[in-house]
C-alpha cells in the first residue's frame, strides 16, 4: 500500500528517528557526531518498510517506532560485535609510540601477529613459495594422465567424472589413492 506523507506524518516520523538515533547513542556511548549518521540509517530503513504500513492497523508513530527499534537492535548488535573484534576503542597502527623515539605500533607487529593471520590466511610469504614449489615438483613426479585426473577433479567430483566416461568410480578412487601415495612418497601430506 502506497502511503503519502503529509508534513505532519514527516514530523512523526522525524520524531520517532531522533528517539531511537538519541537512545543508542547513550545506550552504546557512541559519540554525539554520531547522532545524525544514525538517524539518517534509521530513516533510510524505515522509509523503505512504509509500504508495509497499513493505517488499518495501527498509527504511523506506532509503526515507525517498532521498525527502527528492530534496526536499532541491528545496529547496536553490529556495534558490539565490532567492539568485541576491535576492542572499545580503536587504535592506529602508525600511532607513535610514548619514549619509542619516532616508532609506531605497526612496527612492532610481526607478519605472524597481522590481521591476515588473525582472521586465518597464510602470514609467511616464503613458506607460501616453497609450498607452492613442493606441490610443482611433486605433480611433476605424475604421470600425465594423473595429472590430467587431479586437474579434473579440482572441478567436480569422481561421481560425475564417472558418469561422463572418464571411467569406473573404483578404478577412480584407486587412481586417487595411487596418487595420493606418490606424493606422499614425494614429501607433500595432505594439508
Amino acid at each position: 500500500m502506497t502511503t503519502r506523507l503529509t508534513p505532519a506524518s514527516l514530523q512523526i516520523i522525524q520524531h520517532e528517528a531522533d528517539i531511537a538515533a538519541r537512545r543508542l547513542i547513550r545506550k552504546l556511548r557512541l559519540p554525539y557526531d554520531d547522532l545524525a549518521d544514525l538517524r539518517q540509517e534509521l530513516l533510510v530503513d524505515l522509509i523503505a518498510r512504509l509500504p508495509a504500513f497499513d493505517p488499518k492497523r495501527g498509527s504511523l508513530g506506532a509503526f515507525a517506532g517498532i521498525v527502527m527499534a528492530n534496526r536499532a537492535a541491528r545496529i547496536a548488535h553490529k556495534v558490539k560485535r565490532e567492539r568485541r573484534l576491535y576492542g572499545a576503542v580503536p587504535t592506529s597502527l602508525d600511532e607513535t609510540l610514548p619514549k619509542g623515539d619516532g616508532a609506531t605500533r605497526g612496527d612492532f607487529v610481526s607478519e605472524e601477529d597481522g590481521l591476515s593471520a588473525y582472521f586465518g590466511q597464510p602470514a609467511d610469504a616464503f613458506a607460501d613459495v616453497e609450498r607452492r614449489l613442493d606441490v610443482a615438483r611433486g605433480l611433476g613426479t605424475l604421470d600425465p594422465d594423473d595429472g590430467a585426473l587431479c586437474a579434473a577433479l579440482s572441478r567436480t567430483t569422481i561421481d560425475r567424472l564417472a558418469g561422463g566416461g572418464r571411467g569406473a568410480r573404483s578404478s577412480l578412487y584407486r587412481r586417487v589413492k595411487d596418487i595420493r601415495l606418490a606424493l606422499l612418497a614425494a614429501g607433500l601430506r595432505a594439508a
